[in-house]
């Protein structure tokens, strides 16, 4: 017991403590400062007819499955190759981790100014994407891309490490038995290698989508949540209700949805994978 207590006193009260008062915060009314004013129900009926928070939620289930569905193949990808003997795959594989010491904020100023039409590289990049006058961020679709490629520049060299841990565990033996059966590279990597990633497939899922689900910086620092409202996810609207209208206890149930939509999420994932019961890859070795 006593091993466990620093880290059961670190969690209540850094995670429990903090999401109780903002839980609490969410039925009140306070601009940040002075007197805070009850007021029961108010911030979650305006929060239900809010029609920018019906939009943001679309907008923000959009990113999570976009960012799902491009950063797991190529993580898949790239970690599986990682974990080879390939000539020179250690330069290459540490060149390409070199975004994981970089901070959100950096990589959004970075592209940001990339991405300029006036004096940065999209007027030249633009017309062979599609955007012939190089305006990307100045469309919805066009800035909507940009946020899932910078997600992706930045976190799957992350979770391809995690690819690269597990694939290394996969047992030779395996290999070996299907190359005397006469089995090809594709016909292992469907019927081996990817089977025995399903477990760090889940474990990848929710860390990305809690992930995508919370995204901040990049959009305020690249978009910020334009064009029109076309990037305005739900953790954007809540930090607009919070530090530009100075409604923080609206801003707080906005707060308290994203952690039940993550949280929901995150059960949804563990318990169709069937992650709860796991059995061990190495069972009959």
């Amino acid at each position: 017991m006593g091993y466990v207590l620093p880290a059961v006193v670190f969690f209540t009260v850094f995670a429990v403590v903090p999401l109780v008062l903002v839980v609490v915060l969410s039925f009140t009314s306070w601009p940040g400062f002075g007197d805070i004013r009850w007021t029961g129900l108010d911030n979650w009926e305006r929060l239900i007819g809010d029609e920018r928070v019906r939009e943001s939620t679309g907008i923000t289930l959009a990113l999570t499955a976009s960012t799902w569905l491009t950063q797991t193949p190529m993580a898949i990808a790239i970690g599986v190759w990682a974990a080879g003997r390939q000539r020179n795959r250690a330069v290459l594989s540490t060149i390409f981790f070199l975004p994981l010491l970089m901070s959100s904020a950096a990589i959004a100023v970075l592209f940001h100014r990339f991405l300029d039409p006036n004096y940065g590289m999209a007027r030249d990049l633009g017309p062979l994407i599609g955007f012939p006058d190089g305006n990307i961020l100045g469309t919805a679709h066009g800035a909507f891309l940009v946020i899932v490629f910078v997600s992706a520049w930045q976190w799957v060299p992350f979770h391809s490490l995690l690819y690269q841990a597990a694939a290394r565990n996969v047992p030779t033996v395996l290999y070996d038995a299907a190359t005397i059966d006469g089995a090809g590279r594709w016909d292992m990597f469907w019927r081996i290698t990817l089977p025995q990633l399903r477990y760090t497939v889940v474990t990848s899922s929710v860390i990305m989508i809690v992930g995508s689900l919370i995204t901040f910086e990049t959009v305020l620092l690249i978009t910020g949540g334009g064009p029109g409202g076309a990037t305005r996810i739900l953790p954007y609207l809540m930090y607009s209700a919070g530090f530009e209208a100075f409604e923080m206890g609206y801003a707080s149930a906005i707060a308290t949805v994203l952690v039940v939509v993550a949280t929901a999420f995150s059960l949804l994932i563990v318990r169709f994978s069937g992650f709860t019961k796991m059995r061990s890859t190495l069972e009959g070795m």
